[in-house]
C-alpha cells in the first residue's frame, strides 16, 4: 500500500509564496516516486498552485469545504468551487475544525457525504484530546468520531478514504506520539472500518499520522505497517524540510 504525505499550510502563505513554494519543490519531484504527495494550501491560493503544478504529480488538496453545493452561506467555499481548480483531496474534521469553530461529529458527517458525491477524496481527522488520553478514553473517542462519520454509508463509497490519526495534544506542540501509539491508533481505525462493512475494507484503507511530525521521526512511523503516511504542518512550510520529511518516508518505508 502506497504512502501518501499531505502538506496542511493551515493560515500560511499567500499565492505569490505558494507559486514560490512549489517552482523550489518541482524539481525534486523526481525523488518523491512511489509516495503520493499532496499540498493543502489556503482557498486564496489554490488557483496559483494549481498553476504551478500543472503537469507535475503532485496532487493539491483543500483545508476544509462547506456541505452544501451553493447558495446564500457568507464565508463558505463550495466542493465545485475546489474542482474549478483540480482539487482532488479535501482535509475534513481537523482538530481545529472541531476544537477551535465548534465543527461537531454530525457537521463533518454532512461534509464528508457531500465531499463523496462530488467525488473528492475525503482526509478524515480524528484524535483525542489530552484530558480524554489521561482519562484512557482514546479508542472511545477514535471510534465515536469514526462511526459518526462512515455508519450507514455503502462500503464502495469509501475505497479511497484516508484516515488522519492527529492526538490533538501532538499537533504544533513538538510532543509527536509514540511511533507504538501512533501504530496501535491505526490497527484500531481498521479494526472499526471493518466492524461498520467488512474485513474486506480495513486492509485497503491508508491511515496517516499527524501531530509533530518531521524529517526526524517520519520514519519511525511509516516504518509500522499500519501507518500509511502523515499529514504534516508545521514540517510542511519549508520547502526544505517538507522534501527532507517525504524522502525520509520513502526511505524508512522502502518504497
Amino acid at each position: 500500500m502506497g504512502l501518501i504525505i499531505a502538506a496542511n499550510w493551515k493560515m500560511h502563505k499567500t499565492a505569490a509564496e505558494t507559486v514560490s513554494f512549489c517552482n523550489r519543490l518541482l524539481p525534486q519531484e523526481k525523488y518523491f516516486q512511489g509516495i503520493e504527495v499532496l499540498i493543502c494550501p489556503p482557498f486564496t491560493a489554490l488557483a496559483a498552485a494549481a498553476a504551478a503544478l500543472e503537469g507535475s504529480s503532485i496532487k493539491l488538496g483543500a483545508q476544509n469545504m462547506s456541505w452544501e453545493e451553493e447558495g446564500a452561506y457568507t464565508g463558505e467555499i463550495a466542493p465545485q468551487m475546489l474542482k474549478e481548480f483540480r482539487v482532488s483531496h479535501v482535509i475534513l474534521g481537523h482538530s481545529e475544525r472541531r476544537h477551535i469553530f465548534g465543527e461537531d461529529d454530525a457537521t463533518i458527517r454532512k461534509k464528508f457525504q457531500r465531499a463523496l458525491y462530488d467525488e473528492l477524496v475525503p482526509i478524515l481527522c480524528i484524535g483525542e484530546t489530552e484530558d480524554q488520553r489521561n482519562r484512557g478514553e482514546t479508542e472511545a473517542v477514535l471510534e465515536r468520531q469514526l462511526r459518526a462519520v462512515l455508519e450507514g454509508l455503502e462500503p464502495g463509497s469509501i475505497k479511497e478514504l484516508v484516515v488522519a490519526y492527529e492526538p490533538v495534544w501532538a499537533i504544533g506542540t513538538g510532543r509527536a506520539a509514540s511511533p507504538s501509539d501512533a501504530a496501535a491508533a491505526a490497527s484500531l481505525v481498521r479494526a472499526v472500518v471493518e466492524k461498520i462493512f467488512s474485513s474486506e475494507t480495513g486492509p485497503t484503507l491508508r491511515v496517516q499520522y499527524g501531530g509533530s511530525v518531521n524529517a526526524n521521526n517520519i520514519g519511525s512511523f511509516v516504518a509500522l505497517s499500519p501507518v500509511n503516511g502523515a499529514l504534516v504542518g508545521g514540517a510542511s512550510l519549508e520547502v526544505d524540510s517538507f522534501a527532507a520529511l517525504i524522502t525520509a518516508a520513502k526511505e524508512a518505508a522502502g518504497c
